[in-house]
Parts: C-alpha cells; sequence; structure tokens
C-alpha cells in the first residue's frame, strides 16, 4: 500500500466533512464515517476492519471538537453541568461497551449498525424537526433525573454512538430536548456527552483493535492516527467555509438537502452489505 495516495485521500474525506459539517450544522462522525469509509475503499484495507477504522479514527476526531464545543458553550453559560455530571458517567461505560464491542462484531453489522442510525436521524430531521423552544420555557427546573431509564438511556446513547462512530450531539439533543431543554441548552449539553463518548470510546476501539490483521500505516489498534491530524486539520479550515456558505442558503432548504444525504448515504452503505 502506498502511503502518499493513502493520505492525499484521507485529505480529501477531511475537505468534504468538514465543508459539509460547516454547511450543515453537524459534523462528527455522520460525516466523517462515511467518508473515510469510503476513501478507505480506494486502497487495499481488508473489508473486515475498514469501517471498524473509520469508526475509530472518528471518535479520536470528536474528541478534539467535543472539547472546543464544550469549551465555547460553558463560556456562554448554556452547559448543564448538573445533568453531564448525572449522565457522562453512564455514557462513558456505555461508549465503552460499544467501543469494546467493535473487537467482535462483523464488519457488515457495524456497517449496517451506522446505515440504520444515519437513516432514522435523516428521516427524524426530514419529518419531525425539532423546534427551538427558548421562547415557551425557561431551562426544566429542579435536579437532572436519575433512575433506572435515564440510566438505560445514557449507557445506550454512549454504546450506539461509540460503535456509530458520532459524537453526542444527533442523540443527544433529542433526548435533552425531551427533558424539557431549550435547543440551545441542549446543544451545549450535548457537546458534554461528546467528549464523554469520544475519549473512553476510542481508548476501547484502539485495545480492541491491537491485534488486527489488515490496519492501514500507523495504525493504534482501530485508529488510524494519520487519518486522526489530517481529519481533524483539515474540518478545522474547511467546516468555517461551509459554515459561511450555509448563512446564504436558506435553514429549511439545508435541513432538507442535510436529511436526504443521509438518506442516500444509508442506502449506499446497505447496499456494500448486502452485495
Amino acid at each position: 500500500m502506498e502511503l502518499l495516495p493513502l493520505l492525499i485521500a484521507i485529505l480529501t474525506a477531511g475537505l468534504f466533512a468538514g465543508f459539509l459539517g460547516g454547511l450543515f450544522g453537524i459534523g462528527g462522525g455522520i460525516v466523517i464515517v462515511p467518508a473515510l469509509y469510503f476513501a478507505f475503499g480506494f486502497f487495499d484495507i481488508a473489508d473486515i476492519v475498514r469501517i471498524k477504522v473509520a469508526v475509530a479514527t472518528s471518535l479520536a476526531t470528536i474528541i478534539v471538537t467535543s472539547l472546543r464545543s464544550l469549551s465555547a458553550h460553558s463560556r456562554k453559560g448554556a452547559v448543564d453541568f448538573d445533568f453531564l455530571r448525572v449522565w457522562a458517567p453512564w455514557i462513558a461505560v456505555g461508549a465503552i461497551f460499544g467501543g469494546s464491542l467493535a473487537r467482535y462484531v462483523d464488519a457488515d453489522w457495524m456497517i449496517a449498525i451506522f446505515a440504520i442510525g444515519a437513516a432514522i436521524i435523516g428521516l427524524q430531521k426530514l419529518f419531525f424537526p425539532i423546534s427551538d423552544q427558548s421562547k415557551k420555557q425557561e431551562i426544566a427546573a429542579g435536579p437532572p433525573p436519575k433512575g433506572i431509564i435515564p440510566i438505560t438511556l445514557a449507557s445506550l446513547i454512549g454504546t450506539l454512538s461509540s460503535l456509530m462512530g458520532i459524537g453526542g450531539g444527533v442523540m443527544g439533543v433529542v433526548v435533552l430536548t425531551a427533558y424539557r431543554k431549550t435547543i440551545h441548552q441542549a446543544v451545549a449539553t450535548a457537546s458534554g456527552f461528546g467528549v464523554a463518548i469520544a475519549l473512553p470510546g476510542t481508548i476501547a476501539m484502539g485495545l480492541a483493535g491491537r491485534d488486527a490483521e489488515g490496519l492501514p500505516p500507523f495504525s493504534m489498534g482501530f485508529v488510524n492516527i494519520p487519518g486522526f491530524v489530517l481529519i481533524a486539520l483539515m474540518t478545522f479550515i474547511t467546516a468555517p467555509i461551509g459554515a459561511k456558505t450555509a448563512h446564504a442558503l436558506p435553514q429549511k432548504l439545508l435541513n432538507r438537502i442535510f436529511s436526504l444525504y443521509l438518506i442516500f448515504t444509508a442506502l449506499l452503505l446497505m447496499r456494500e452489505v448486502l452485495t
């Protein structure tokens, strides 16, 4: 395997993922994983590890983006740290479990999990978009929810997110708005979910793939180090360009396009499983 063409493919995937993330206002793994997966497809990276490397490398990049996002939201006072203190440990437990499962889950199943998750997210954003509740209510009063249902929800968010290589924004915002957080508070607090998912999930996937065969060069388990560095760099450069472009387009149109993009990506990935 020639390293230079692989690095160029990763750079291209990072440019693509960063621009789309900025354009649609949601980045992370939901864009990075398919971009990396299809980029790796041009090289002789074993099919049994390709999706796992894409997922693990995506999780590694989310460590950086989630910390930056959490810090920015925290300065604005929008993060519910009481909620995070209760939920984050269980999210982390789920992320470790999901990352460890990657060692045993068949690659086709991991592709199917991502595809189904992407399709559900696309359909939800297309037909059941989350409205901004900031004009209707203040932040939910009282202590954060505890008990078996919140513990189960937090663990599921961690497990599914780590298996998909995504941060906390996608599932977290839905759950937090269901607990009567405003959309801005939900987005801010969900950035903390991303940290609780990405850091332990990355470590777990690194350990899970430590003796895997067919990995790309310079990988630590399923985490590809050049992929992590280049994707993080490219998304940092191109996300602002995508965000600037987004301001010139109608928000409803962007939401529909992103929904269709997710559904189309899900169909492409399911085709990979079925053929």
